[in-house]
């Protein structure tokens, strides 16, 4: 099987939890290598994710390691015989990879839980407002790049057709004119459009709200098939972080029920929003 110049963010998850799982088990490569009678180069391979692993070896590695949750391996044998070519692959090689790996994530996410403070939320955003907000990048984008950029952020929003989606905006975000007015009041106007939908709540946090000191918790928050397999996304200042370590989820678990629980309810952000359209 030919080695991949570049594992996606999913299968370098898949690679990760099989070398969670061999740590655990207290096993080196070499081990688990003699076990499935393969040398410990590809075991190396699999946990790099360099090369995928079949379901009767990834079962066998599961059995090996002693693992014994049956719905947490059948979550990591989906991935690993998943062939989906999804449509971000049109964009491999002329977008940066985390595009592409933020797509395939929010394509197979049971939910989605995002976080935002001074952009409107990526799956939310016009056309017009995207535009805006690539255009503002230092360096300038060219002009056919920044094009492929909306065009791939509205595709995104496909994904919002069937997966439940909740969004935290704070009102900062809300009153940012990335442009001028007309696309502001058009972008807010999709919003509360967007929030009428039965399985996205959008919910808003105001500046009047006293004591709120999480502005660092912006965030999107992606279900996997099990817990176990959720991911946290979190923008860094030169990168994309894509965060998987139990202990970080939980975290940001937390850290996103603090956040909600101190905004608006859906109903009266709805509201909110549209009395700012209003201010335009």
């Amino acid at each position: 099987m030919a080695l991949r110049r570049e594992p996606t963010a999913r299968q370098m998850r898949l690679a990760v939890e099989l070398r969670r799982l061999r740590d655990a088990a207290g096993l080196t490569a070499r081990e688990a290598a003699a076990l499935l009678g393969v040398s410990s180069a590809q075991i190396s391979q699999i946990e790099s994710g360099l090369t995928g692993v079949s379901e009767k070896r990834l079962r066998r590695l599961a059995a090996h390691y002693v693992c014994t949750d049956e719905v947490f391996i059948d979550a990591l044998v989906a991935v690993a015989t998943d062939r989906t070519r999804g449509w971000w692959e049109e964009y491999r090689g002329a977008l940066p990879t985390p595009f592409l790996d933020l797509a395939e994530l929010e394509h197979h996410a049971t939910f989605l839980r995002e976080v935002q403070f001074l952009y409107i939320p990526g799956p939310l955003q016009t056309e017009d407002y995207a535009r805006a907000v690539f255009s503002f990048r230092v360096p300038e984008l060219p002009g056919e790049e920044l094009e492929l950029r909306v065009r791939h952020r509205m595709q995104r929003k496909l994904t919002l057709e069937d997966t439940p989606y909740e969004a935290v905006i704070h009102e900062a975000a809300l009153r940012i004119n990335v442009s001028d007015r007309s696309v502001s009041r058009a972008q807010l106007s999709s919003l509360v459009e967007l929030s009428e939908a039965d399985h996205i709540t959008v919910r808003v946090i105001p500046f009047a709200l006293e004591g709120f000191a999480g502005a660092a918790s912006a965030m999107v928050h992606a279900g996997g098939a099990v817990p176990e397999l959720d991911t946290v996304v979190r923008d860094a200042p030169h990168s994309t972080a894509f965060i998987d370590a139990e202990a970080q989820l939980g975290a940001f678990r937390t850290l996103f029920r603090k956040v909600e629980s101190v905004s608006l309810d859906a109903e009266r952000s709805r509201d909110f929003i549209y009395e700012l359209t209003k201010e335009l």
